[in-house]
């Protein structure tokens, strides 16, 4: 049964940090991409980052903030938050997809499994 655990979120000051983290179970996750997505208040979902095979891609919202990795012997991906603004207040849900064109990581049709999402608050 395959399954994606997201968490690690929580409430932090602005400029603060957060570790998110995705566990997977059921699959192998070097044989599939991982995508961090976000969607705040009253917004569509969006996309931050995607792993694959060693590549990383990151929305230009969290470029130089966010840092994406993977953890094969765990079966876990991360995302590293950085430098928190007001603006990245949304839940994130990490997904997979089973295969993508790298250029189209942040569409999501091609994920086909999604976690359950974690609360990420930056408020002073």
């Amino acid at each position: 049964d395959v399954q994606l655990q997201a968490s690690g979120g929580g409430l932090v000051q602005p400029g603060g940090s957060l570790r998110l983290s995705c566990a997977a179970s059921g699959f192998a996750l070097d044989d599939y991409g991982i995508g961090w997505f976000r969607q705040a208040p009253g917004k569509e979902r969006e996309g931050v980052s995607f792993i694959n095979v060693g590549r990383k891609f990151y929305a230009d919202a969290v470029k130089g903030r966010f840092t994406i990795s993977r953890d094969n012997a765990k079966n876990t991906v991360y995302l590293q938050m950085n430098s928190l603004k007001p603006e990245d207040t949304a839940v994130y849900y990490c997904a997979r997809a089973p295969r993508l064109p790298f250029s189209l990581w942040r569409d999501q049709s091609y994920y086909v499994h999604w976690g359950q999402g974690t609360q990420v608050t930056v408020s002073s």
